[in-house]
């Protein structure tokens, strides 16, 4: 019997994360998907779902329901212990990957009835709306900031009168969080606040052989890639130094 592991709950809450997430994304943009057409608010609703149904598998399966290198590096910076950073990195990194070739056999038919190429690789990594390096780059920074800020202030003692926010009601308000983020934060480069989330199924398009696929945009790949881990080291030093 398989017992449960940090990093075996990290890479399969973060597998099923994006395979949900990615999913969702597919769904609203691939060609004859009954979703097809269906808008942001769907987008951002089911990525907010997504999020609530990794951290959950995640814990089940003896995960810290991470799921994401800037929450683990702003964690670590806020506690001073950054022995889980690398391990956790790649498990993660490996379940994006693993979450987005589900994503491509799911919609399998899909891929050969959409057209465009930049439409189907924003189905598994994101684009900004306007191509700008530092504005994109801040974009990414500041959303992960608000992300990683708020998930400190959730699981604050200071929040809640008896303490820290039960486990299943924080896990929904991280959700919640999530989903704010998207509809407020999101329009300008989709909100990849992970860089997990983006890389990892970014290296699954790159490999995988989707019907007229196009290129990876390896250009604009540092931006989703630095960006949340700097918003995640300046949350996780905001909250340290304000004891939150």
């Amino acid at each position: 019997m398989t017992m449960p592991s940090p990093l075996l709950g990290e890479f399969l809450g973060t597998m099923i994360m994006i395979l949900l997430g990615d999913g969702v994304v597919a769904a609203v943009l691939l060609k004859r998907s009954k979703a097809e057409g269906s808008g942001w608010m769907v987008i951002t609703a089911g990525w907010a779902f997504a999020v609530m149904a990794g951290v959950f598998t995640a814990l089940a399966c003896g995960g810290e329901a991470n799921l994401n290198p800037a929450v683990t590096l702003g964690l670590a910076v806020r506690t001073g212990v950054y022995s889980k950073l690398l391990p956790f990195f790649v498990v993660q990194l490996l379940g994006g990957i693993a979450g987005a070739v589900l994503v491509w056999l799911q919609y399998l038919p899909h891929w050969r009835e959409t057209p465009d190429a930049p439409t189907k690789l924003g189905c598994f990594c994101t684009s900004p709306a306007i191509r700008s390096f530092l504005p994109n780059l801040l974009s990414e920074i500041i959303a992960t900031f608000v992300l990683i800020f708020v998930i400190g202030a959730i699981y604050s003692r200071l929040v809640f009168a008896n303490g820290p926010a039960p486990g299943f009601l924080a896990v929904y308000l991280v959700s919640s969080l999530v989903w704010g983020v998207g509809l407020s934060l999101g329009g300008s480069t989709g909100y990849a606040i992970n860089p997990a989330r983006d890389l990892g199924p970014r290296i699954a398009h790159a490999i995988l052989p989707i019907s007229g696929k196009g290129g990876s945009d390896w250009a604009y790949a540092p931006v989703p890639l630095i960006g949340p881990l700097v918003g995640g080291a300046l949350a996780g030093l905001s909250l340290r130094l304000l004891n939150i």
